[in-house]
């Protein structure tokens, strides 16, 4: 979300071409996928379009003990808005995802991401959002979400889960957290007009789709 993004009235971010309607439109119920159990507390990141969503959408999973906004991909230097946003560091906007493999698996937390957290067909961008820091990527951290990740792309583009190719990368790079006004945004902005109509219709999505992984 660039910054003149944020001072946009819902009218003007619906004729950008993401309106909450083609949001929710967008979301599918992708299959699942089996990965190996994993033992003791785990961590995913994934990018994928404004961090803003995907942390409003995974904090609402179960098992997810916290969502951290953030950069990756980049180096440490570049790890901040003002840099990122110029769109020449190779960092993508992401999301560090601590989570309880007893309660949410590795796999559904790429289902969620694959689902209903983004659109793994557009290349470069989400909705209103254009260049490659909001490209589609994951960022495994272990050689088993690497081969799990490779495994669901695969799985989804034989199904053809999708109408266009999936564009999602897999990257390698450490994650910087981001600005402490990044983190929590939807929680604390929920009526920001970027959330209403990019991000709202996300969870709205995940609750629809998959309501036995929503929290409470």
């Amino acid at each position: 979300m660039r910054q003149w993004v944020r001072g946009l009235i819902p009218a003007l971010l619906l004729s950008a071409g993401c309106s909450a309607a083609a949001a929710s439109d967008r979301a599918v119920q992708a299959p699942a996928i089996d990965v190996p159990a994993a033992v003791g507390p785990q961590v995913a990141v994934l990018a994928g379009g404004c961090f803003w969503g995907l942390e409003g959408v995974f904090e609402r999973v179960k098992g997810v003990k916290s969502v951290v906004s953030g950069y990756a991909g980049g180096s440490r230097a570049d790890a901040s808005y003002a840099r990122v946003s110029s769109e020449r560091t190779g960092h993508a906007e992401a999301v560090r995802i601590a989570y309880d493999p007893r309660i949410v698996s590795y796999g559904t937390l790429l289902r969620v991401y694959f689902s209903v957290a983004h659109d793994p067909t557009q290349l470069n961008r989400q909705g209103p959002d254009t260049g490659p820091s909001y490209r589609s990527a994951i960022f495994p951290q272990s050689d088993s979400q690497k081969r799990a990740a490779e495994a669901y792309i695969r799985q989804l583009s034989a199904a053809h889960a999708f109408a266009r190719p999936i564009v999602t990368r897999i990257e390698s790079g450490a994650f910087f957290p981001a600005e402490s006004y990044h983190q929590d945004f939807m929680r604390k902005n929920p009526l920001h007009p970027y959330i209403l109509a990019n991000d709202v219709p996300k969870v709205r999505a995940l609750r629809r789709l998959m309501p036995n992984l929503v929290k409470g």
